[in-house]
């Protein structure tokens, strides 16, 4: 059965105006996870990434690293997160996050996590996609990553912590909270490790990073 690494962008600048732009340690992240999967001698069947600049560019990153700069990423739209501006929007009724993030770091996240909580129980009316719908497109995604993949091919994906925690819920048959506890605690770079079949996913791993689980690389494990 083909394995899906499945992992989350590096760390992005939050707390400032364009969030969706890896910091320089994210980058530095991003290629040692590559340096991590070119001592397994990866070679990917298909290099999947939503359509997100934080994380393309934790593909190109970690590509670079693995020699292998050159190898085409398939962008797919079912693997970026879920609309988070549009959910702290309408739960906080328009309140500036940044200005939250800057003022309270710790709050900002108990209010976004009752945002969520809000959403997954279909009482944020004016979000522009429900629950529902982003577990299915982000189910979709998968599948079109795998497609073609043999028994013993690899295939690496790219998306984010929501989206992640949502398929992992899925896959195990956990309930929308388990989901949102994911989310919050997938670390930058972190990686799942699935097995894909015909018609299922089996989650093998969760949040690995070997990558970074080095005493002088202790200051990147970053969450955001």
């Amino acid at each position: 059965m083909p394995v899906v690494l499945l992992v989350r962008h590096a760390q992005a600048s939050f707390g400032t105006a364009d969030y969706d732009r890896l910091s320089e340690l994210g980058r530095q992240q991003s290629r040692w996870l590559g340096e991590y999967f070119a001592t397994r001698s990866l070679r990917p069947h298909r290099v999947m990434a939503g359509t997100l600049r934080r994380q393309r560019d934790t593909a190109i990153e970690a590509l670079g690293a693995m020699g292998m700069a050159d190898t085409p990423i398939v962008e797919h739209a079912g693997l970026n997160e879920y609309p988070g501006e549009a959910l702290y929007a309408a739960f906080t009724q328009g309140a500036d996050p940044v200005a939250h993030q800057r003022r309270d770091y710790r709050d900002y996240w108990r209010t976004f996590r009752a945002g969520m909580d809000a959403w997954a129980g279909d009482r944020l009316p004016d979000m522009p996609e429900t629950w529902t719908a982003f577990g299915n497109r982000v189910r979709a995604a998968l599948t079109a990553a795998c497609e073609g993949a043999g028994r013993d091919d690899t295939v690496l994906v790219v998306s984010s912590g929501g989206a992640i925690g949502r398929l992992v819920a899925d896959v195990v048959g956990a309930p929308s909270a388990t989901a949102i506890e994911l989310n919050l605690q997938f670390r930058n770079t972190g990686f799942c490790e699935l097995l894909a079949g015909r018609d299922s996913l089996r989650l093998l791993s969760f949040n690995n990073v070997p990558h970074l689980d080095l005493p002088e690389r202790r200051h990147a494990f970053t969450f955001a």
